[in-house]
């Protein structure tokens, strides 16, 4: 290889040719010294790669009519326009598909292959635009203007500083691709001009052919070499990528068939051993997962993790960490249903042991089963059963698993804030776990339990997420079939799942999440209610739990009552359940001590065992006194009735409200007075009455907080009985909501508000007559023999409460 020649390494799909290039000499030839228009010269469209001056490059051609004006261009040593296609997909160019710049060639050689192509080596001499394209056919031909280089003399110092540094950075590509002959540094070394050394290096460049082009439309030269550099730099950048990508590589698979090696070495001593141990396990996984009933998504990212595991070091640490996630996937129940019982009389049947009342639910569940009998693929409902502690929400939830023949789980989420707890955490972190409903559903092993979700109202946020927001998905039949537990990484179908939620309160459970469930109210028991429960549930238990058979004790139902009146007030029978066990305590004491005993516990013995009473219920008291009428009140502990007292004395029409009462409550009373100063001619009542006395207004208990406004009526009639000083009709209590025109309106509460009116021996109630359909729900038993009065405006209330006859004494 002589000194002076250059040689250009074209990369033609990672197999690198070495063409010879043009002489010092024969380079500097092709500068051009001035603009000239040439007319009708031929043009050459070439793909893939752009022609710059000074630079040979060799083409292959097939088309007869290029070969044919090409082969006179070579034979009368015309030159030929070459320009770059736009589209390299394009089979035949038209003007349009070319680019306005390129190069003027001339053929250096023609040579016919074998296969009837012709291949052709051409060199660019000038840059030129085109003025305007020409013929189309048998071949394009143009009007053309040559450009000039624009470079700086080679004796400045800007133009030896470009030279230098395409140097430098061509030299540092060589260095980085090995591909590259090093006979290519000697050849680099020798080119002085810098036309020539941007040109030449501008068509090695791996760049697309439109950035080539715009280095070839660039009319300054310094500009273009800097454009060049640029381009340069590029590629310096990815070659330095791939330098250590390659080097990770090779050391990663060096340490991998080291490991390979080792791991082989002891599989055969824990073989001779007989210590196959997690190899075998991993083996086990594969198997059980063979027999899992999953998608074709979660058997495909199974084989993944195992195939991971498999090339894994098993002293590393996250070997134990994925071969547990493959233990859980496998664990989980895919597929496995338990059978419903569909028997609903055998289904009721077992929800009626449990539970004494409760009707609601119980026929919320029987419909579920009816419906599921009818449709086997019916998704689970979402319950959510709202009510005062201790009424058996929780306990209810298994008896509802019960009753179906399903899997029971419960979790509280009382006090839960950390979003994890429902979804899981991200493998990513240590120690990380699913949520709680993966973990009971691996526990309870089937895909259709009975999941309880126990004080749903409860459940609080911080900086670690909202869990009430994780459960909006859980909790939706239109997306838990595909619920992606954070550490599962994997849809899991919930949809069969039947969720039942308790809370105490609706109020602080979140409105969206509220949304998604049926709301079952349970109200409190009542009195009667709480001694069948006693009877049927409590005492029972409590035996059993005691060691005691039925033949050694019975406790009485009046002993029961006094139990329930006096020693417990609540809505449930949590405290119920307490003091009957301390009873049966002092019974067993007795046992053991082989000491006599009575077998019937009496209502007298009750004040003994337990010690004096702690509660006083009201009773109903004729005082025979104006202004003192009997209301009714609903607390969560039940119904009470509830006495509301009127007073007036001479003064200047002042007015005193008492009691503890709450807002809501004063201005029921503050309406009951606009009302009856707008009818007090009616009633007989002077209008200076109401400026030359003071009243007074006082609920008893005073300790005890009231509020609400279904006093309206009570407090009307306690007033109108305080200014006519008109008797009250006996063994009456009401209850409504009043207005200022005196219309009543139906309020909430009825059935314990009844019963306790029955209990405190009220004869006759007065109620809204919006409020009939609610006395209609309560059993027969407990309001046959009350009288009810359903009225629609206030003077009816006060033609009922109050009597002609005038009370012998004021209060």
């Amino acid at each position: 290889m002589n000194s002076n020649q250059l040689y250009q390494f074209m990369d033609d799909e990672s197999d690198l040719e070495m063409i010879p290039l043009i002489s010092f000499e024969e380079e500097d030839a092709t500068q051009a010294k001035k603009e000239e228009v040439i007319e009708k010269i031929p043009i050459l469209p070439i793909k893939n790669t752009v022609l710059f001056p000074g630079v040979i490059i060799p083409l292959t051609i097939s088309k007869e009519k290029i070969i044919k004006f090409v082969k006179k261009s070579y034979k009368e040593n015309k030159p030929i326009g070459v320009i770059a296609q736009k589209d390299n997909q394009v089979e035949d160019p038209s003007a349009n598909d070319l680019f306005k710049r390129g190069t003027l060639a001339f053929v250096l050689k023609m040579l016919v292959l074998p296969d009837g192509n012709t291949t052709i080596i051409i060199q660019g001499r000038k840059r030129f635009k085109v003025l305007s394209f020409l013929q189309k056919s048998p071949h394009i031909t143009a009007n053309i203007q040559t450009l000039k280089e624009n470079f700086p003399s080679k004796s400045r110092k800007e133009t030896k500083a470009i030279v230098q540094t395409l140097k430098d950075t061509a030299l540092k590509i060589l260095k980085l691709n090995p591909d590259i002959p090093q006979e290519a540094q000697t050849a680099l070394e020798n080119i002085e001009s810098a036309s020539f050394l941007t040109h030449f290096l501008s068509s090695n460049i791996n760049a697309e052919v439109a950035e080539k082009q715009a280095i070839l439309e660039t009319e300054e030269g310094t500009e273009r070499a800097t454009k060049l550099l640029q381009y340069m730099n590029r590629d310096i950048q990815l070659l330095e990528l791939k330098r250590d990508i390659q080097q990770r590589v090779t050391f990663d698979l060096d340490q991998q068939q080291k490991e390979y090696f080792l791991r082989q070495q002891i599989k055969v001593l824990q073989d001779e051993l007989g210590e196959a141990g997690s190899l075998r396990e991993l083996e086990d996984i594969r198997i059980k997962a063979e027999k899992t009933k999953w998608s074709k998504e979660v058997a495909e990212h199974f084989q993944k993790e195992s195939d991971k595991l498999s090339r894994m070091n098993q002293m590393s640490a996250e070997y134990p960490i994925l071969f547990n996630y493959l233990e859980l996937l496998t664990d989980l129940p895919w597929g496995i249903y338990s059978e419903d019982n569909l028997n609903l009389q055998e289904a009721k049947k077992t929800l009626n042991q449990d539970h004494y009342g409760l009707e609601k639910v119980k026929q919320r569940i029987i419909e579920f089963l009816a419906v599921l009998k009818l449709r086997n693929d019916m998704k689970g409902p979402i319950l959510c059963l709202y009510g005062p502690p201790g009424v058996g929400k929780t306990s209810l939830g298994k008896s509802i698993a019960k009753a179906l023949n399903r899997k029971y789980a419960r979790f509280s989420l009382g006090g839960v804030h950390d979003e994890a707890e429902i979804r899981g955490h991200r493998r990513t972190y240590i120690g990380a776990m699913p949520g709680k409903i993966v973990q009971n559903l691996k526990k309870v092993k089937t895909a259709n339990p009975v999941i309880l979700l126990d004080e749903i109202d409860k459940i609080t946020s911080d900086l670690r997420g909202d869990p009430a927001s994780a459960l909006l998905e859980v909790l939706d039949p239109e997306q838990n079939y595909t619920f992606t537990d954070n550490y599962l990484e994997v849809p899991f179908d919930l949809s069969k799942v039947l969720f039942i939620a308790t809370a105490n309160t609706l109020d602080t459970i979140h409105p969206a999440l509220r949304d998604r469930m049926e709301i079952i109210e349970i109200n409190g028991y009542t009195l009667e209610e709480k001694i069948e429960i006693a009877k049927k549930y409590l005492i029972p238990k409590q035996r059993k739990e005691h060691n005691l058979k039925a033949r050694d004790f019975k406790i009485d139902d009046k002993a029961i009552r006094k139990i329930i009146e006096h020693y417990t007030r609540e809505s449930g029978v949590r405290n119920l359940e307490r003091k009957i066990g301390a009873v049966i305590r002092k019974i067993a004491t007795q046992i053991a001590l082989e000491e006599p005993y009575e077998k019937t516990v009496q209502e007298t013995d009750i004040e003994n065992w337990l010690g004096a009473p702690v509660f006083d219920y009201e009773e109903y008291t004729d005082e025979n006194v104006a202004g003192v009428v009997t209301g009714l009140a609903w607390t969560q502990t039940g119904g009470e009735i509830l006495t509301i007292e009127s007073s007036i004395c001479q003064g200047k029409g002042k007015l005193t409200i008492s009691g503890q009462l709450g807002d809501v409550m004063k201005e029921s009373a503050a309406a009951a007075l606009s009302y009856l100063r707008a009818i007090a001619t009616q009633l007989g009542i002077a209008a200076e009455a109401f400026e030359q006395n003071d009243l007074h207004i006082h609920v008893p208990a005073g300790a005890v907080p009231k509020d609400g406004p279904s006093a309206g009526i009570t407090l009307l009639t306690s007033l109108a009985s305080a200014f006519t000083q008109r008797q009250v009709k006996k063994r009456l209590a009401m209850t409504g909501e009043i207005t200022l025109t005196g219309k009543v309106l139906p309020v909430g509460g009825i059935k314990e508000k009844i019963l306790a009116a029955r209990r405190a021996g009220i004869k006759e109630v007065i109620l809204c007559q919006k409020n009939e359909k609610d006395v209609l729900e309560i059993d027969e038993k407990y309001r046959h023999d009350l009288i009810f009065h359903y009225v629609k405006h206030a003077h009816e209330v006060l033609s009922i409460a109050l009597l002609n006859e005038k009370v012998k004494k004021n209060l």
